[in-house]
């Protein structure tokens, strides 16, 4: 974590966020630019947030238990309801104590006690959505919020009464992924190999493993010699995945993690990934198309509406999981790369949609909305 020195007589924000990826890297990038501009920050998140504080720039992190009530079981829904009004409780104790000019909350159950407790105490509130779906939690704090402010120009399940009060600014981005937006999209000729980056993340390195290799097994021999795979692959699949691909014709890298994304990027021609909204984001700033595949269980099916809104913008094509095969997806990628024109088109078509100004839009709304 990194400490900030405090100045009391600076406003404080107080940052909640849920313990994923996709909630703490937009809430950290928030915070950067809040210090940028001379205000303290603190930080409550969960257990799993705190795999994420290390930079964090907060000079404190106050850490707590989550209580989710998607159960059905009463003893379960008893103990959550004990656990978030003791949440509750010791947020508005807190405040009362460091006096927050303003609550700024990303999503996730971790972030449900603090907003609770600036509503409590009339302490401004603004939310953050990253998906296409207005998450629960935000969806209970939309109407209470000073902005919600979107990651997308979509914003399903948001109640009639907020979306007067939204403001589409879009997902921060990490900085070298800024940087792949001024590299030019790389050539494609007749000579050239067409790169394809395949990245599963946790919930889709196993099944892209699987299908993804035996999808370019199908395609013809010409195509199969032209690609050149960069995939991200568990650890145990590594080689029965590089066996395919060498029976293929195809040359490839293979990996279970790729610590220089950026540059991986910046070299592509075609993505295949899944579609939580710090990826959709990441390939339209960027500017390179996509074959998106959703992830089925995901909550309020909000990976779908993430990449349908990249589809509706020219950058990507859908497989939803249920009909992700191998032949669908050979298909698919059939007809992508021998339109390769096409797929210039479609990398300038993504890049269109790229936010490039999220974080500074979101503290602008943050200090209006303290009204300092």
């Amino acid at each position: 974590m990194t400490k900030i020195s405090s100045n009391d007589s600076a406003p404080l924000v107080i940052v909640a966020a849920g313990g994923t990826g996709g909630h703490m890297f937009p809430a950290q990038a928030f915070a950067e630019e809040m210090v940028k501009r001379g205000w303290r920050v603190g930080l409550v998140t969960d257990d799993r947030g705190m795999r994420y504080v290390e930079n964090f720039p907060a000079e404190w992190i106050e850490q707590v238990k989550a209580a989710t009530i998607g159960s059905k079981r009463p003893d379960k829904l008893l103990a959550a309801a004990f656990k978030i009004r003791a949440g509750i409780s010791a947020a508005k104790k807190h405040m009362k104590k460091v006096k927050p000019a303003l609550v700024a909350g990303f999503g996730g159950y971790p972030s449900f006690p603090s907003l609770s407790a600036a509503k409590a105490l009339r302490v401004p509130i603004i939310i953050h959505e990253q998906n296409a779906v207005l998450g629960r939690v935000n969806r209970v704090f939309a109407n209470t919020a000073v902005t919600v402010a979107s990651g997308f120009g979509r914003l399903d399940k948001i109640p009639a009464n907020a979306e007067g009060h939204r403001i589409e600014v879009g997902n921060p981005v990490r900085a070298p992924i800024l940087t792949v937006r001024d590299v030019p999209y790389p050539e494609v000729g007749q000579d050239t190999k067409i790169n394809l980056l395949v990245t599963g993340g946790s919930q889709g390195a196993k099944m892209f493993g699987e299908i993804v290799p035996a999808a370019i097994g199908l395609l013809p021999e010409e195509l199969r010699f032209k690609l050149h795979m960069v995939q991200q692959v568990r650890e145990d699949q590594i080689e029965d995945v590089q066996a395919i691909y060498d029976q293929a014709g195809v040359t490839c890298e293979l990996k279970p993690f790729f610590s220089d994304m950026d540059q991986r990027l910046a070299a592509t021609h075609l993505v295949i990934a899944r579609s939580g909204a710090g990826t959709v984001t990441e390939l339209s700033v960027a500017g390179r198309p996509a074959i998106l595949v959703p992830l089925g269980i995901a909550m309020d099916d909000h990976q779908r509406a993430n990449a349908e809104s990249l589809e509706a913008g020219g950058g990507a094509d859908v497989i939803l999981e249920k009909d992700f095969t191998a032949d669908t997806l050979a298909r698919v990628l059939e007809e992508a790369l021998r339109a390769e024109e096409e797929l210039q088109l479609r990398a300038a078509a993504a890049k269109a949609l790229g936010p490039l100004t999220a974080t500074k839009e979101l503290a602008d709304i943050a200090i209006k909305a303290a009204n300092l």
